[in-house]
C-alpha cells in the first residue's frame, strides 16, 4: 500500500488522542479550531487530529505539536453555544505531518498517511502472538477489576479481538493513561511492538492501582477502628451513667484534687488547677479537650513546687572547689564568693544574675558548672545560640496541638528543684524573626525585681524564679540588647597569658588527655619548655581549646609509638616536637624585629583575643589620591581621614612638603585583606605610619601602639587593653604606646605582661612620634627630618611596668 499525501486542515487536541478506526466525541472552543472544522465540512469532511505537547499553549505552532496524528472523518458537528461546538469524528489512518504551512485563520498542513502493516494469518496463529494476546487479556482483566467503571462491551471486545494493532489502539482509547503514553502507542507502526508496549503500560497502571487500593484499605481500616472504639467508649460511658458506676473517672479526678491540695500552693495557683479538674469532670468521655486538660495538669503537678536543695553556704569550701577546678580567673572567683558571702549573711535574698563575657575557650561554661558544684545546686544548661522563637522561652498556649512549656519551666522540672543554677549559654547569639524576640522574653526572666511572678504561656500560673541563680555566657556584649544587658552584672574574662596556659596545661589539660588516651604519666614525658613551645608555636587563641587539641594529638602520637615501636616511654622535647605536630603554623610578627619605613605594629581586639594589626603606608608621586585597602569598616576609614587631616595641619612642624596632598599618592593598607577590620583604636598607628612614609624616618623595632587620634592630635582612650598587650608580648614586642587615660587600666593587666613590656603613656601625636620614630631618615629620602624632643628615660613604677612620662 502506497503512502498518500494530503493537504488538509489541522485540529490541535489538548489532552486527547484519537486512534484509527475509533470514534470519539469532544468539545471544541478555540476559534482557530472551529474554523478548521468549518473548512473541513465545506470540503470532504476530512481533518488531521494531532495532540499538543503542552496543554497550556493556546496558539500552537509546528514545534508545539506531535509529528504523528490521525486523519479523521467528521461525522457530526453540533453547536452548543456561540463559543463552542461538539464534534464527533471517526479515525481513518495514522499520518505524519510533513509541514504546517498555514497558521491563520486556521491550521493547515501537508500530511502523509502511514499504511497499516498487514497481519498475516500465520503471524496471528503463531505461539509468540498467542502468548502476547493472552498476556494482554490478563492484564486488561486485572485493570478492569481494580479500576472499575470499564464497560462490559469494552471487555468483550478485548477478549474477542485477534488483531494486534487494533487491540492496542482500542485499549489505549478506552483506558485512563497519560497522554504521552497514548502518543507512544500512536507513534508505533508495528502491530506486535505496539501491543507489547501497551502491555507494559497496563502492567504499570496495575501496579499503581494496587498501591492505591492498599493505601486506601489501610486508611479505611484505621477510620473504622477509630469509629468503632469511639462508639464503644460512648456506649460504655452511657451504661456507666445509667448504672451510676463512674468510679474510675471519680478516682482520677479525686487523685488530681488530692495532689493539688497536698502541694500547699498559693491560693491563685491552687484555685486555677482545681478549676481545670472541674473542667475535666464536665467533658464527655474521650473528648479532645479533656485530654488537653489532663496533659496540662500532669505538667503542672510534675513541677517541683516547694522543693529546694540545701545550699552549701560556706565561702572557704566554695573557694577550694573553684580553685581546684580552675586556674586563675581570680576576678570571677572573687565575685562569685562575694555573692555566696552575701547569701550566707542573708539566706532569704534573691538569686543573682551574672553574665560572664569573654573570648571562646576561656572557661565561661565550665566555671558555671563549678559554681553549681560549689554551692550544691542542681544545674541545668540552656543553649540559646540560634534560638529565634519567643515561645522557646515562654512556651506555647496549651490549646495548640503539641503545645509544651518553655525552656525555663522545662529546665526547672528537669532539675527537680525550685532553686537550681540555670546556665544560659551563648546569650549573645539570640536571634529574632516574625515569631517574636526571645531576648525580650528574657527581660522578665532576668529581672530580680519581677521574676517572682513569671508566667509561662503554657502554665498560665505565677512561677517564682527569684530563688534561681542565673549565670549567662557571651563572647561579646555588642549583640546583647541594652535593656537585657542592664539586668545582668557583667564580669569580663580576659585572655589567658602564656604562663597561665602553661599552668592550665600542666594541672588540667595534660592529665585529662593522658587519661582519655589510656596513657600513664610515666609513659609520656614533656617538660615546661616543650609545653611553652606548643603554646607559642602551635596555638594562637585567647582560651585553651586549641591547646587541648594539640595535647590530645601528642597523646595519640605517643599511643602509636608505644604500640608500634619497641619504646616503653615517649619523651617530647623542643627538638622532636616537629615530628609530632608538624611545621609550626604560627610565628612572630614579621615586622617586629626590624626597623622599617611606613610600617607600624598596631594592636587590635577581637572576640578571640588580641592581635597585631600591621599598618602599611606607601607614598608615590601622583595627584593626591588617597587609597585604602584591607577590608576596612567605616570607622577605620574615618580614622585614616582624621590622621591625614591632622598631618596636613602639622606639615611645618613635621618638615613635610606642604603640597604632599596634591602631588603625592598615599596608599594605606592593612594586611590580611580577607579579614574585616573596624574601630578607631588604630588612629595613632595610621598617623605614625603616614609620617614615617612622608619623612623617610623608620619606625623603631619591637614597638607597637594603640589609641584613637583627633584632628588636634590628641590621643583618646581605647578598650581591650588587656588582650592587646597580651598579643604584643606574644609577638615579641618590647615597647607599647598607650593613651595616657588608659594608664589606670594597667592595674588590670597580668603581672607577666607588665613585667615583659615597657608601657609608654602618650597624650598627643607629638609624643607618639617622638617615641616611635628613629631620629634619622632613611637614605633613600631627601626630605628634611623633623626635630623631636629626645625620649625621656624610663622609670619603674614599682609593679614591673616601665612607664614614660
Amino acid at each position: 500500500m502506497e503512502a498518500t499525501t494530503l493537504n488538509i486542515p489541522v485540529l490541535a487536541l489538548r489532552g486527547l488522542t484519537v486512534f484509527p478506526q475509533m470514534n470519539m466525541t469532544f468539545d471544541v472552543e478555540r476559534p482557530i479550531s472551529i474554523r478548521a472544522l468549518e473548512h473541513a465540512m465545506e470540503t470532504d469532511q476530512m481533518i488531521f487530529l494531532v495532540t499538543q505537547k503542552e496543554i497550556g499553549v493556546t496558539q500552537p505552532t509546528e514545534k508545539d505539536l506531535y509529528e504523528i496524528g490521525t486523519v479523521s472523518h467528521i461525522t457530526q458537528v453540533l453547536r452548543i453555544n456561540a463559543n463552542s461546538v461538539r464534534v464527533m469524528v471517526e479515525g481513518k489512518a495514522r499520518a505524519q505531518m510533513k509541514r504546517l504551512w498555514q497558521s491563520a485563520p486556521y491550521l493547515q498542513a501537508n500530511v502523509e498517511q502511514i499504511p497499516e502493516e498487514e497481519e498475516s494469518e500465520a503471524f496471528r496463529s503463531s505461539a509468540r502472538t498467542e502468548a502476547l494476546l493472552r498476556q494482554t487479556v490478563t492484564l486488561f482483566g486485572e485493570y478492569a477489576e481494580m479500576a472499575g467503571g470499564v464497560a462490559e462491551e469494552v471487555q468483550s471486545t478485548v477478549m474477542d479481538c485477534r488483531k494486534l494493532g487494533y487491540l492496542a489502539d482500542y485499549i489505549a482509547q478506552n483506558i485512563n493513561i497519560r497522554s504521552s503514553d497514548k502518543q507512544e502507542i500512536l507513534n508505533e507502526v508495528n502491530p506486535y511492538l505496539r501491543l507489547k508496549r501497551m502491555n507494559a503500560f497496563l502492567g504499570r497502571e496495575n501496579d499503581v492501582l494496587s498501591f492505591e487500593h492498599e493505601m486506601e484499605g489501610k486508611v479505611r481500616e484505621q477510620l473504622e477502628r477509630s469509629q468503632r472504639e469511639q462508639i464503644l467508649r460512648t456506649q460504655i460511658h452511657v451504661m456507666q451513667n445509667e448504672l451510676g458506676d463512674q468510679d474510675d473517672d471519680d478516682d482520677e479526678l479525686e487523685t488530681y484534687r488530692n495532689r493539688i491540695m497536698e502541694l500547699k500552693l498559693p491560693d491563685e495557683t491552687e484555685k486555677h488547677l482545681l478549676k481545670e479538674v472541674n473542667r475535666i469532670a464536665k467533658q464527655p468521655f474521650g473528648s479532645a479537650e479533656a485530654a488537653v486538660s489532663r496533659n496540662y495538669l500532669d505538667v503542672c503537678l510534675e513541677m517541683p513546687w516547694n522543693i529546694t536543695t540545701k545550699e552549701r553556704l560556706n565561702v572557704d569550701a566554695a573557694r577550694k572547689i573553684l580553685d581546684h577546678d580552675h586556674f586563675g580567673l581570680q576576678k570571677v572567683k572573687e565575685r562569685i564568693l562575694e555573692s555566696l558571702a552575701a547569701r550566707q549573711m542573708n539566706p532569704e535574698g534573691k538569686g543573682q544574675i551574672i553574665c560572664l563575657v569573654g573570648p571562646p575557650g576561656v572557661g565561661k561554661t565550665s566555671i558555671a558548672i563549678s559554681v553549681a558544684r560549689a554551692v550544691n545546686r542542681k544545674l541545668a544548661r540552656l543553649s540559646l545560640g540560634g534560638v529565634r522563637d519567643e515561645a522557646d522561652i515562654r512556651g506555647h498556649r496549651k490549646t495548640y496541638i503539641g503545645a509544651m512549656p518553655g525552656r525555663i519551666v522545662e529546665a526547672i522540672s528537669r532539675c527537680g528543684s525550685m532553686n537550681p543554677l540555670l546556665l544560659l549559654d551563648e546569650i549573645d547569639k539570640l536571634g529574632s524573626d516574625y515569631r517574636g524576640d526571645p531576648a525580650s522574653a528574657l527581660l522578665e526572666v532576668l529581672d530580680s525585681e519581677q521574676n517572682d511572678t513569671f508566667r509561662d504561656h503554657f502554665l498560665e500560673i505565677p512561677l517564682d524564679l527569684s530563688k534561681i541563680m542565673f549565670i549567662t555566657t557571651a563572647n561579646t556584649t555588642e549583640t546583647i540588647p541594652q535593656p537585657l544587658l542592664d539586668r545582668m552584672e557583667v564580669i569580663e574574662l580576659g585572655s589567658y597569658t602564656d604562663e597561665e596556659k602553661l599552668q592550665i596545661a600542666k594541672i588540667h589539660l595534660l592529665p585529662k588527655q593522658l587519661k582519655e588516651n589510656g596513657l600513664k604519666k610515666s609513659q609520656l614525658r614533656m617538660d615546661d619548655d616543650t609545653l611553652r613551645a606548643v603554646i607559642c608555636d602551635y596555638t594562637r587563641e585567647a582560651g585553651v581549646r586549641k591547646l587541648e587539641r594539640q595535647l590530645a594529638k601528642l597523646c595519640r602520637k605517643a599511643d602509636m609509638r608505644l604500640l608500634t615501636g619497641d619504646v616503653k616511654r615517649v619523651t617530647i622535647t623542643n627538638e622532636n616536637l616537629k615530628d609530632f605536630l608538624g611545621v609550626k603554623p604560627y610565628t612572630g610578627s614579621v615586622h617586629t624585629e626590624k626597623e622599617e619605613v611606613g610600617v607600624v605594629n598596631g594592636l587590635a581586639w577581637t572576640e578571640a583575643g588580641g592581635e597585631i594589626l600591621e599598618v602599611e603606608v606607601n607614598v608615590m608621586d601622583g595627584t593626591g589620591k588617597l587609597e585604602l585597602t584591607g577590608n576596612l569598616g567605616d570607622v577605620m576609614k574615618e580614622s585614616v581621614q582624621t590622621a591625614m587631616s591632622c598631618l596636613r595641619s602639622r606639615v611645618k612642624q613635621l618638615s613635610i612638603d606642604p603640597e604632599f596632598y596634591k602631588n603625592k599618592d598615599i596608599h594605606v593598607h592593612f594586611p590580611e585583606g580577607a579579614v574585616p577590620k573596624d574601630g578607631p583604636s588604630a588612629g595613632i598607628a595610621i598617623a605614625t605610619a603616614m609620617t614615617s612614609a612622608l619623612t623617610g624616618r623608620k619606625i623603631k623595632a619591637k614597638t607597637a601602639m594603640t589609641g584613637e587620634i583627633t584632628l588636634r592630635g590628641r590621643v583618646l582612650p581605647i578598650g581591650g587593653l588587656r588582650e592587646k598587650t597580651m598579643a604584643a608580648l606574644r609577638n615579641g614586642v618590647k615597647t607599647v604606646l598607650i593613651p595616657k587615660e588608659n594608664e589606670r587600666d594597667l592595674e588590670e593587666i597580668d603581672q607577666t605582661v607588665r613585667a615583659g613590656l615597657q608601657f609608654v603613656p602618650v597624650s598627643t601625636l607629638d609624643e607618639v612620634l617622638s617615641h616611635a620614630l628613629c631620629q634619622t631618615a632613611a637614605k633613600l629620602h631627601e626630605e628634611p627630618v623633623a626635630a623631636f624632643a629626645p625620649v625621656p628615660p624610663a622609670r619603674d613604677n614599682g609593679d614591673g611596668a616601665a612607664l614614660r612620662q
